[in-house]
């Protein structure tokens, strides 16, 4: 128990003497300078609420203000008409405070007013202006002339150096689209995947519903928009996420993958300490909200950022009936994962954040400890990969006292998890089966050596590599990737490694060696842990998966042909599915409603009535121009579908939001629950890339390969895809072995041909672009 004296400040045994006592100067230091950070975190909070609060006008602009009331003041004019009077009538003053003081106060009051007025009026105008998106309609390169007043007016309301959350208070709520405009988009959007009699039934369906339930489920959710900041974010957390009772592996959790072409270093402590010490520093930077707010690329319209609140020091913790999301506004320290083992180790001493060389040196201690796990410790993670339920009953029973409780406390309390892989993982130029292994670990690893429930997981294997692990309710994974990207950088381009690949820097000698946590697992509990065991390794060994790079060419020649690289490779996807399965099926793309306060994503329904006529008019030898034609036409409505989206007038947030309504109402819907119960046997996401953290010119290796999610249904595929700078695509297929008619890389092979067909088909006379030149040394 040698960790837990070190925990306390001061130890007392009773002798014949009397008490003596014993105090722990370094315990009481620790304790003085946590809270001395404790404090400049909350006056850097307070400083920023202020800042925040006031946008975007800026706190020294009140002192213009006054200082301008009391010119034109001095010039013995009266700029508030008589209003800086009646607040002097009216001002419980002392009769000590002269006539002019009166006055001065007066002024004070009165210009504080006009710029608290003032402020509200920018706001307002600044809400009313992003609220305007009819420029995302436009056609690329013609911006009208309203929509460059609009731009130049967006500029001079935005303020000067906004802070993260700076345009949080100007930021539109979702709108709640009409009833009769979403049924008609759902009919749509089914249209290419019935024949004439169900589409004829489901049309009836549609026509009942909007003209009878339909109205009352929506003046109640019309009624919660008003209420509510964001009418679909609340319940698409609870309901999609925190209520669902399967594994969240594979299931919920997504992952995200290392540089493809290169490893930093190939000592595991080494990339250890970089990583680690950059997280800190990237979450220093987000609670003093000095990172840039995020914006659509080349624009200036800002995107909500309250998803990044929860990115450190959050869990999500199970419960019978549903899962909560729990966040501490701090934590000093890391949990840490190695054979079995589960440590805390701190990363801050003597007031100071650990450096990356002193990080390594604390990680090199956990990888060299020759300690046994404690007896029930070395599967104890499993029960965040198992079913909900069970895993909840666990908690309350054996967790909720003693060392247990304890341990686990430090698990969930910590800023984020970190695993210590055995193994070795990372693709090879002669071996691209690698990247399938590395993914697969990433996504599951053995289903024990993952914490599932922690905001993300970060995995360090034996030769350097590393990847994440997401839990996915408490934010979608741009957020993630934002954090994710910005550590690749500054490990590589701004900490880096000496000539023998360790981390720089000097150790101090009196760090405390990082805490083994101890637990006393019951054999009741065991069982547990054996049986949520069992239940998630079934699930990750029915997972197949791909991994590949499209090195023929990328977006920038799928520019040049004067197509969107999104639509043209959704468009790619409907044809390799269409070749793979034989017909065509509901398809699922991820777009983002963050353009509004506390938005999340949307559905963008991929298969229209206008590309499966492109699909089959190439299939069925239809002439080069038809099928042109037809691709344009498909590709402008995938784009129009998108920018929808994007504006608040998609199809499934609406619908679902409705569904939620009428359970709470207790009436059932036969069109709501047909809709809801539609599967997505094609579910597809692409990953952003911040180019601006890379120097993709001149280090084009050093991009990361993007990320995944397990498949959707069953019977269907996962796809996430990845533009890797102008020249690289790449995909990340997942599906099911228990299918027996869908395969990873069956269906890769497909997306291949179909890229490489729909290139050929819109530029037939241009040369294929050679394969981009870059090291193979992963």
């Amino acid at each position: 128990m040698a960790e837990a004296h070190q925990a306390v400040a001061f130890q007392f045994t009773v002798t014949p003497d009397g008490i003596d006592l014993h105090l722990s100067h370094q315990a009481f230091t620790e304790i003085y300078l946590s809270g001395v950070r404790s404090w400049k975190k909350r006056i850097i909070g307070l400083k920023n609420s202020v800042i925040t609060g006031v946008y975007p006008a800026s706190p020294s602009s009140w002192l213009f203000v006054v200082i301008a009331i009391l010119a034109t003041m001095y010039t013995r004019s009266d700029p508030s008409m008589g209003l800086i009077a009646k607040i002097q009538e009216h001002l419980p003053v002392s009769q000590s405070m002269s006539n002019q003081c009166q006055t001065l106060v007066s002024a004070v009051l009165f210009s504080t007013m006009l710029w608290l007025l003032l402020i509200f009026t920018m706001r307002l105008c600044l809400k009313q202006l992003l609220s305007y998106h009819r420029w995302m309609f436009e056609k690329h390169g013609k911006m009208s002339t309203t929509t460059k007043v609009w731009v130049a007016l967006v500029r001079i309301f935005s303020g000067r150096k906004p802070l993260l959350y700076s345009y949080q208070g100007s930021l539109p709520n979702l709108p709640v689209p009409a009833t009769k405009d979403t049924v008609k988009r759902h009919l749509e959007s089914v249209r290419p995947l019935m024949d004439d009699t169900e589409y004829e039934r489901m049309t009836k369906l549609s026509a009942e519903f909007e003209s009878s339930l339909g109205k009352r489920l929506q003046w109640y959710l019309k009624l919660k928009a008003l209420w509510a900041t964001n009418y679909v974010s609340d319940w698409w957390e609870e309901y999609v996420y925190l209520r669902g009772r399967s594994p969240i592996m594979v299931n919920s959790n997504y992952y995200g993958m290392d540089f493809m072409y290169v490893t930093p270093t190939p000592i595991q402590a080494a990339r250890a300490g970089n990583s680690l010490h950059a997280y800190f520093l990237y979450r220093r930077k987000l609670n003093k909200e000095e990172l840039k707010p995020t914006r659509i690329p080349g624009t200036v319209i800002p995107l909500c950022s309250a998803q990044c609140e929860r990115v450190f020091n959050t869990t999500r913790v199970p419960g019978e009936e549903t899962d909560t999301v729990q966040h501490w506004q701090d934590s000093d320290y890391i949990a840490v994962y190695h054979r079995g083992r589960y440590f805390r180790l701190r990363m801050y001493h003597a007031g100071r954040l650990l450096s990356p060389r002193e990080i390594e040196s604390q990680i090199q201690k956990i990888l060299d400890d020759p300690s046994p796990p404690s007896k029930g410790e070395a599967k104890l993670g499993a029960l965040t990969a198992g079913d909900r339920i069970p895993w909840a009953k666990a908690r309350v029973k054996y967790f909720s006292s003693g060392v247990n409780k304890r341990s686990l406390d430090y698990i969930e309390k910590a800023a984020f998890f970190v695993s210590l892989d055995d193994e070795e993982q990372g693709g090879m130029a002669d071996d691209p089966t690698r990247l399938d292994s590395y993914a697969k670990s990433l996504l599951h690893g053995k289903c024990y050596d993952r914490w599932f429930d922690k905001s993300f997981t970060v995995v360090y294997f034996k030769n350097g590599k590393m990847g994440l692990n997401g839990e996915h309710s408490w934010a979608d994974a741009p957020v993630l990737s934002h954090a994710w990207q910005y550590v690749l950088s500054m490990d590589c381009f701004q900490l880096g490694y000496n000539a023998e690949g360790h981390c720089k820097g000097e150790v101090d000698s009196s760090l405390p060696r990082p805490q083994k946590l101890n637990w006393e697992i019951p054999p009741e509990c065991e069982e547990q842990i054996s049986g949520s065991l069992a239940v998630a390794q079934a699930l990750a060994d029915d997972v197949d998966v791909h991994v590949f790079a499209f090195e023929e060419f990328g977006k920038g020649k799928i520019k040049r042909c004067r197509v969107s690289p999104d639509a043209f490779i959704q468009l790619a996807l409907q044809l390799a599915h269409y070749r793979d399965q034989g017909r065509f099926c509901l398809t699922y793309e991820a777009s983002m409603t963050r353009l509004f306060k506390e938005g999340r994503t949307e559905t963008v329904r991929s298969c229209t009535s206008e590309s499966s006529a492109f699909v089959r008019a190439l299939e069925g030898g239809e002439a080069a121009d038809v099928c042109r034609r037809l691709f344009q036409e498909a590709s402008e409505k995938h784009q129009h579908l998108y920018r929808m989206a994007m504006t608040g007038a998609g199809i499934d947030r609406h619908l679902f939001c409705l569904y939620v309504v009428s359970k709470y109402l207790r009436v059932e819907s036969p069109f709501l629950k047909e809709v809801l119960s539609e599967p997505w046997r094609l579910s597809t996401s692409q990953t952003p890339l911040h180019v601006e953290m890379f120097d993709i010119v001149n280090y084009p290796e050093y991009v990361s390969c993007g990320g995944g999610f397990g498949p959707v249904a069953d019977d269907g595929y996962g796809v996430c895809y990845c533009a890797l700078g102008e020249n690289v695509l790449n995909f990340h297929i997942t599906c099911k072995h228990s299918c027996p008619d869908t395969g990873a890389n069956k269906f890769g092979a497909q997306i291949r041909k179909a890229l490489h067909d729909l290139l050929q088909l819109l530029c037939p006379n241009q040369t294929q672009v050679k394969k981009t030149e870059v090291k193979k040394d992963l």
